[in-house]
């Protein structure tokens, strides 16, 4: 008699998958299936008996050839990548193309603005003191995660289907992560650089050498990349049970919960580098305490509080407020409410620190705003 094809010959070959695999066309890899075995074994099992029955006329191969043709079914649609559906867009056709427009402007608005900053600094030799430095490496930070955000937005702006691969989604969590890192690392560096000009003014340039400089800059880069590569490779190895997303785009904490596994690792590390980042404000506001305490001893150092520091506050509280606001909607904010309010909570940190950030260094550093403007009036006269 004919051997069938049992239970434990269809579990075995889908084990046997490789992890966050796609053994059918639905999209939902093997773990979904291995998780639910109790209750789709058997609808699997018919539905593949069919599919073989269909394949081979009269069904006539020994069981052991069909566990075989399973396999290499299995295997073939095995190179289906995991495709994520971001729910975060609902509207109608015409609003799309007002909010795509709007969106662009936004984007290259803030293209604009950070790099009018970053060129200014590059080519202005008066310019090259270690706090024009930072505030350049903030704005190219600015940049890098804008563009985490702003190109898969416009893309799913302008078409119907707002999928997102799962290469594509993990690549997007990794840099903007990098992008909140490193800004708060920025922020850190650029306080101490400020606590060093202020309290300790004769020892500045001692303290603040170039070689320092550079290396601050390379740690800020560095440290940054290093806390989203292990977060990202925490959450690349759980196996997922979901593919919805309810965001506009792909964040840490919205994978990890499609989840088929415990999370604790995750939801450790992730208490690790609040941890890390509520210590760093800290020192912050340390350091600003210290700042304030020497500005109140003379005009000068009031003056210069108001024109470097100020901004760096602003900055820092908008950021801050911007990046808790999302992780606080994302860990217990409910999706019942309203989905305009679900998502400006969620793009603030990534639409308003880029976009603010030149133009409030712009409008209060005096340096700046006098090159910048030299610079345009050049460009004016000659084109005139």
């Amino acid at each position: 008699m004919e051997a069938q094809i049992s239970l434990e010959d269809v579990e075995s070959a889908l084990r046997r998958m490789g992890k966050g695999k796609v053994p059918r066309m639905d999209g939902l890899p093997a773990e979904f299936y291995l998780k639910f075995w109790g209750i789709l074994g058997l609808v699997v099992l018919e539905v593949l008996k069919a599919i073989l029955e269909t394949r081979v006329p009269g069904g006539g191969i020994d069981g052991r050839s069909r566990v075989c043709l399973l396999s290499m079914t299995i295997e073939f649609n095995s190179s289906q990548e995991i495709v994520f559906v971001l729910h975060g867009l609902n509207m109608t056709q015409t609003y799309k193309h007002i909010y795509f427009s709007f969106t662009l402007i936004l984007y290259l608005f803030t293209i604009v603005v950070n790099l009018t900053l970053i060129v200014t600094i590059f080519l202005e030799k008066m310019l090259h003191d270690p706090m024009y430095l930072f505030l350049c490496n903030l704005c190219i930070n600015d940049i890098f995660g804008a563009s985490a955000f702003y190109p898969k937005i416009l893309y799913d702006l302008l078409f119907e289907s707002h999928v997102i691969t799962y290469i594509g989604c993990m690549t997007q969590i990794l840099v903007i992560y990098s992008y909140v890192f490193c800004e708060f690392t920025s922020l850190t560096v650029m306080a101490y650089d400020r606590y060093v000009a202020i309290c300790k003014p004769l020892q500045y340039h001692s303290i603040m050498t170039t070689r320092k400089v550079w290396t601050l800059l390379l740690f800020t880069w560095l440290f940054s990349w290093l806390e989203s590569s292990i977060g990202m490779g925490l959450t690349a190895r759980l196996p997922l049970c979901g593919l919805d997303i309810d965001k506009l785009y792909c964040s840490n904490w919205a994978v990890v919960k499609l989840s088929c596994i415990d999370t604790t690792l995750n939801n450790l590390y992730g208490f690790i580098i609040t941890f890390s980042h509520i210590s760093q404000t800290i020192l912050i506001l340390i350091s600003y305490v210290n700042i304030i305490k020497a500005s109140l001893r003379s005009r000068v150092e009031r003056k210069k509080f108001m024109q470097t520091c100020l901004p760096h506050l602003i900055t820092l509280t908008n950021f801050t407020i911007s990046i808790t606001f999302d992780v606080l909607y994302a860990r217990y904010g409910s999706n019942t409410s309203l989905l305009a309010l679900r998502n400006i909570m969620a793009v603030e940190f990534l639409i308003v620190p880029p976009l603010v950030n030149p133009i409030i260094y712009g409008m209060k550093l005096t340096q700046i705003r006098n090159r910048v403007g030299q610079m345009f009036n050049r460009k004016v006269a000659d084109l005139t």
